[in-house]
């Protein structure tokens, strides 16, 4: 098979949730020579985008949403140590914290967030779904990122969004880091009120915002 065939053959696989699959088709394309990246952008995150877009519209439901995260990250952890071969993950970009806050268990815009900004570069950790106020802040202090993404795909969770910012700025932490939120109910003026430093409509544009403030 070629690029493109093995490309679409790993997306098939994902949105048909047969991990063992995708994994062995990444392992095939990749030890055959193919661009990490390439897989990232025509198979991984495609398929990840499809799978939401299928949420959205009813044709699958909240486990099996779950289930297609986890092989997205799966992926992810098969195609790293190709990106590292290539330098994708040693560039001094810094290091970003991810997570989905509490109470909100959706993960596929934040999974394909965390594709690309490993591919251009920063160290990423993944907090997951469902993430305390508390653990938020603690991480902060602890790791010290550039970077923390705070994602909300509902709009009953919002609220913990801003709670996350309240809260570092009652440990002093608040200007230490850059806090950018996303997630289908947030935009430009929630942002604005909540005091983070930025807001991106999709993971593309997000992670470009992120590579600016680490230029």
């Amino acid at each position: 098979m070629g690029q493109q065939e093995i490309a679409v053959e790993i997306k098939n696989a994902l949105i048909n949730f047969q991990g063992d699959k995708v994994t062995a088709l990444l392992k095939e394309g990749l030890e055959g020579g193919m661009d990490p990246a390439f897989l990232v952008n025509e198979a991984i995150t495609p398929g990840l985008t499809e799978l939401g877009d299928r949420f959205e519209t009813n044709e699958i439901f909240l486990p099996e949403l779950i289930l297609g995260g986890r092989i997205g990250l799966s992926a992810v952890d098969t195609i790293k140590p190709y990106l590292e071969k290539e330098g994708g993950s040693s560039s001094g970009k810094g290091l970003l914290i991810l997570g989905t806050v509490k109470d909100d268990v959706h993960e596929i815009g934040k999974n394909i967030v965390r594709l690309i900004a490993i591919i251009n570069g920063f160290e990423v950790i993944d907090l997951g779904m469902d993430v305390p106020v508390e653990t938020f802040v603690d991480k902060v202090r602890e790791l010290k990122p550039r970077i923390l993404g705070l994602s909300a795909l509902l709009s009953t969770t919002l609220v913990h969004q801003r709670g996350v910012i309240e809260a570092l700025k009652e440990a002093g932490l608040r200007d230490q880091v850059k806090v950018v939120v996303g997630g289908a109910p947030v935009h430009q003026a929630w942002a604005d009120e909540i005091g983070a430093d930025g807001y991106a409509e999709n993971a593309v544009d997000g992670v470009k915002m992120m590579l600016d403030w680490v230029k």
